[in-house]
């Protein structure tokens, strides 16, 4: 269900976390729709994933004033009022030392694409977008190369053309967070953009890049992963999407997915077999960050169901 709200939180464990937060959705009329939780014992952290409907609902037996005209017992109907209960839940999240984010599913996220010369996620994404399985906006598609911008004319999508080198990497990069800001952009989408972003970029998208390696992070970080494990003899291949920190290859993890080659695969192969590895878990992350399913912490993240 596409109009209702999403909240996600994190705090200190303690007890009676969950029926304080179901308690004051009930007292603002909240139909909930779905809830998750989960806690990490080590690190005495409870996370949890509220999802509930905001259109009309029935009240708590109060009565419309047409019912009560015609002397029928029909109960009115309305709308969860949103602003009333992120003040509420706001002075929760006081008391309880809680990180929160509260956002309406209506609200399409706003997406840039980046990407170099390889384009199969970029293709796998655009085409996930035009037939409705990613719920956002993407005003923007970015690269180094020209070669994505016949396929981004196909689907509509502005591209912007940024050279990138040693000597003008800074003012490439200055050129793309113009761009990023002039769009409204909230998450940057790596498709195989094969530059390293700087930490002055990274800092001003905290847990909002999603980069793909097209390897089982963390075995084979850096350039020609393919090539590596085809040296090192294994037999599985991995791709992993994961956020984007100031650490090559380190950021938080959100999903994986593996092969299994042989000794008779050449690199060639294991490229070919990785492709399709790379779509299914960058569109995966991609989809998951988009319906608020993803909360991070330290090093690790929580995808709810």
């Amino acid at each position: 269900m596409n109009d209702s709200a999403v909240l996600l939180l994190d705090c200190p464990d303690r007890k009676g976390l969950v029926a304080r937060v179901s308690a004051l959705l009930y007292e603002h009329g909240a139909n909930i729709l779905h809830a998750d939780q989960h806690i990490d014992h080590e690190a005495g952290l409870f996370f949890m994933r509220v999802e509930w409907a905001l259109g009309p609902s029935p009240a708590d037996g109060s009565l419309s004033d047409e019912g009560r005209a015609g002397g029928k017992e029909t109960q009115k109907s309305k709308p969860f009022d949103l602003e009333a209960f992120r003040v509420a839940f706001g002075l929760l999240a006081a008391e309880l030392k809680m990180r929160w984010k509260l956002s309406e599913r209506t609200r399409r996220p706003r997406v840039a694409l980046f990407c170099s010369q390889y384009l199969h996620c970029m293709a796998d994404l655009l085409h996930r977008w035009r037939t409705g399985e990613l719920s956002c906006e993407i005003p923007l598609i970015v690269s180094n190369h020209r070669e994505v911008a016949s396929l981004a004319a196909f689907y509509g999508v502005p591209f912007e053309h940024v050279p990138m080198t040693p000597e003008t990497r800074v003012q490439a990069e200055a050129r793309q967070l113009e761009l990023l800001a002039r769009n409204g952009v909230e998450l940057v989408v790596l498709a195989r953009y094969m530059q390293i972003l700087s930490p002055e970029f990274v800092a001003r998208y905290p847990a909002a890049i999603i980069n793909v390696h097209h390897s089982f992070l963390p075995a084979f970080t850096g350039a020609r992963p393919y090539h590596a494990a085809h040296t090192r003899g294994v037999k599985l291949i991995g791709a992993t999407s994961h956020y984007v920190t100031e650490v090559l290859d380190d950021g938080p993890i959100i999903e994986q997915d593996v092969a299994r080659i042989s000794h008779r695969d050449q690199v060639e192969d294991l490229v070919a077999r990785g492709r399709d590895l790379e779509r299914m878990v960058l569109s995966r992350a991609v989809r998951w960050h988009l319906d608020r399913r993803i909360l991070c912490y330290g090093n690790k993240t929580v995808v709810f169901d």
